[in-house]
């Protein structure tokens, strides 16, 4: 109690006045109150503590001190600021003005929250305070409360967990993330920073979801959560947008070689089997990445680039990554445009079918056509299935154009003078229709066909669904008649337990294992090899698919291939090219094409500038490879000349000239470009909007000519040009 009074400057008379006994009423109601205070710190609710003019505590409630874990002794006379802690938590809680702050300017103290150091558990007291004056106006020290407010900050604490992270997988969800890339955003512009934006969709998981249940979609997410967090570490921020939508923040992120490597290993390890409560799932991942500031300054704009480079990798396929390129919103464009005009494209007598022939593996005498669909389009022209297919699967158009296929193809193979197979495609949405077999059922009926002709080509990804509805949809195509063939064995989702089950009569070799498996150090052959032997273990003969040279097809008949397809013999042709063929008595294809395997270059048409001595010229490249690229429209460059290609949206990749022959130069990049996730090819850096602000710009997403807006060509009027530019069509342009 001594300790009690003399700590808040109440202090004991020496002598008694003459007004004592006046006076002892008054002593005794302060002791009464000192005994009220020291109640109401041994019951908790609160504790007293005060401090000295230089900061140092002079008093603690001795109930503070054992909640604390050490003595009082220990505690007295030490600087307050080494007891309190303040709070530097990113969260609502933080206080706008620091303890240190307070107290350096003497000001009062109120309901402020601080952790209490030295401490193995979290300790959180919420201290108010009043600065005390003599009578002279001198600062004697503070005097104040406190009260553990432990157990309320961390229930108002999982209360703001919840209202920012998503609760089945953990991950920062969707309001959390918008925060987060706004204020990460914000700050990139002050500090002239980038970051990347990945949006990652799953492919199929509503099919999983849907004929499995919740409860097991639940734990998938869970397992992909988990996944996702293994693969980016603490690079970034994940979060969950709801559904199977995820995304990743990764600061300090403009390296496109790194953020593609990303993308293809989450590819890679999210499409890997799951196992959930005994079931096996198999889905894939499609990844769209933008990085800002190059593709956008604020949030809405980055995130619907990305979101544009999600959607590509979608349509190309599923399964891959995509960068964001300004291409994108005219290729959404041509998206809608294809989708509108699909609608009608049977109505309108557009589509047709083609026939690619499929030969005996030793006698290259024809055995089977595939059928292979083809869009003429009434103004466009021939618009690529690879383009189209995938646009029917997702507007749900591909059960009406599949039907129609099976039809036709049953009634132009019904026609033909020799009585070869037939082979059809099913895409694995089509395959779910229930109709299926019906519909097989009716074209058979309708055009007469022999059903021992028919082959359905049916690809892996029709396991990943209702495994019970896929082996009675089987059972049932089986019943027609028709022959089943296992489409692009080996590139998604094998599985040996599956090919036990399944009655296939055929296996195809996906092209992607003949392509290149006559390199040296290629362990495509001894895939090849493998598959063959699988197949013939199990009574199922063998097709190689896109045999295109002379040495890939020495190598596939080498390792056993039963039947072969590819350019080597014939590219699709249409029915009327079939019938005359048929009618020949001329069955045999003869191998015509190249002798040797020549790894591919990606064909170009299109202009780009071409940079030397500040000057930028306008050329046009018709080669593409990682290493090097072939472009035309300058006379005569010398070898070894320096230039820098343009390639477009702050592309700029330094060259050399290797080869030079009139207006045909091959240049050698000195930095290799890296894959854009889809079929095409990009520098690893672009020209930063930071440089273009630099040089006298506002501050913009890269656009088009990002070389022009850095002041490209600036002062080369005082130069001459060195070289002469031509046109394709090798007219001079002459001199400026």
């Amino acid at each position: 109690m001594r300790h009690l009074i003399s700590g808040f400057g109440v202090r004991k008379r020496k002598k008694a006045g003459p007004q004592e006994d006046r006076k002892s009423l008054g002593r005794a109601e302060l002791m009464h109150r000192v005994e009220l205070l020291a109640s109401f710190e041994q019951a908790g609710l609160g504790w007293f503590w005060a401090t000295d003019g230089d900061g140092r505590l002079t008093y603690l409630s001795y109930s503070a001190a054992d909640r604390i874990g050490r003595a009082i002794d220990e505690l007295l006379h030490q600087p307050i600021i080494n007891l309190f802690e303040p709070d530097t938590e990113d969260n609502e809680f933080r206080s706008e003005r620091p303890l240190v702050f307070l107290l350096k300017a003497r000001n009062s103290i109120s309901q402020l929250t601080v952790r209490i150091s030295g401490t193995e558990k979290e300790n959180w007291w919420e201290i108010s305070g009043k600065p005390q004056f003599d009578e002279q106006g001198n600062f004697t020290g503070y005097r104040g409360s406190a009260k553990d407010v432990t157990a309320t900050r961390e229930s108002m604490r999982d209360a703001a967990r919840m209202a920012q992270y998503d609760e089945l997988t953990g991950l920062a969800n969707r309001h959390r993330m918008k925060r987060r890339l706004a204020a990460q955003l914000e700050a990139n512009r002050n500090t002239k920073r980038s970051c990347a934006l990945l949006l990652l969709d799953l492919d199929r998981f509503k099919q999983v979801n849907d004929t499995h249940g919740h409860p097991v979609g639940d734990e998938l997410l869970k397992q992909v959560a988990s996944r996702i967090k293994r693969i980016v570490g603490d690079r970034g921020e994940i979060g969950r947008m709801g559904g199977d939508e995820f995304k990743i923040l990764l600061p300090d992120a403009d390296d496109r070689g790194m953020l593609g490597d990303l993308g293809q290993r989450l590819v890679q390890m999210l499409s890997q089997p799951y196992s959930i409560n005994g079931l096996r799932a198999v889905i894939g991942a499609s990844v769209g990445i933008a990085i800002a500031p190059y593709d956008g300054l604020v949030p809405d704009e980055l995130v619907s680039a990305a979101d544009l480079a999600l959607y590509s990798a979608k349509a190309h396929g599923r399964g891959q990554y995509r960068f964001y390129c300004s291409d994108l919103k005219k290729e959404a464009q041509r998206r809608a445009m294809i989708e509108g005009d699909l609608r009608d494209a049977i109505s309108r007598d557009e589509l047709r079918m083609f026939y690619q022939p499929i030969v005996d593996g030793v006698t290259h005498e024809v055995k089977c056509m595939e059928a292979l669909i083809r869009w003429e389009h009434s103004e466009r022209g021939f618009i690529p299935p690879g383009e189209f297919i995938p646009i029917a699967e997702e507007a749900g158009l591909i059960k009406t154009i599949g039907g129609w296929a099976i039809q036709e193809v049953c009634r132009q193979a019904s026609e033909w003078p020799v009585p070869i197979r037939v082979a059809i495609n099913v895409s694995a949405v089509q395959f779910e229709n229930d109709d299926l077999p019906r519909i097989v059922s009716d074209a058979l009926k309708s055009s007469g066909i022999d059903p021992a002709r028919v082959e359905l080509e049916i690809t892996e990804s029709v396991f990943i669904g209702d495994y019970g509805r896929t082996q009675r949809t089987f059972k049932d195509l089986k019943k027609l008649g028709v022959r089943l063939v296992l489409d692009d064995f080996g590139t998604g989702y094998s599985s040996l337990s599956y090919l036990r089950k399944a009655p296939f009569d055929k296996i195809k070799i996906d092209q992607s294992f003949v392509r290149g498996a006559t390199e040296k150090g290629n362990n495509n052959k001894a895939i090849i090899s493998s598959i063959v032997s699988l197949a013939g273990a199990l009574d199922m003969e063998t097709v190689a698919e896109g045999v295109e040279t002379k040495d890939e097809l020495a190598l596939v008949k080498e390792r056993g291939a039963s039947h072969l397809q590819g350019l080597l013999f014939s590219a699709a042709v249409t029915h009327d090219e079939v019938m005359a063929v048929l009618g020949s008595g001329s069955l045999v294809y003869e191998p015509r094409g190249p002798e040797k395997y020549r790894a591919p270059r990606r064909s170009e048409l299109r202009r780009i500038g071409l940079i030397h001595d500040d000057h930028r010229y306008e050329v046009t490249i018709r080669n593409l490879s990682r290493t090097g690229a072939m472009i035309e429209g300058l006379l005569n460059v010398p070898l070894d000349t320096k230039v820098v290609l343009d390639l477009g949206d702050g592309q700029l990749a330094v060259a050399t000239i290797k080869r030079s022959e009139e207006f045909i130069q091959g240049v050698e990049f000195e930095t290799p470009l890296i894959s854009n996730g889809s079929d095409g090819l990009c520098t690893r850096y672009r020209v930063s909007p930071y440089q273009i602000e630099a040089a006298g710009r506002p501050l913009a997403a890269l656009s088009g000519d990002a070389y022009a807006q850095l002041g490209g060509g600036a002062g080369a009027a005082q130069r001459p040009r060195a070289f002469m530019e031509m046109d394709t069509g090798k007219r001079m342009a002459g001199m400026p």
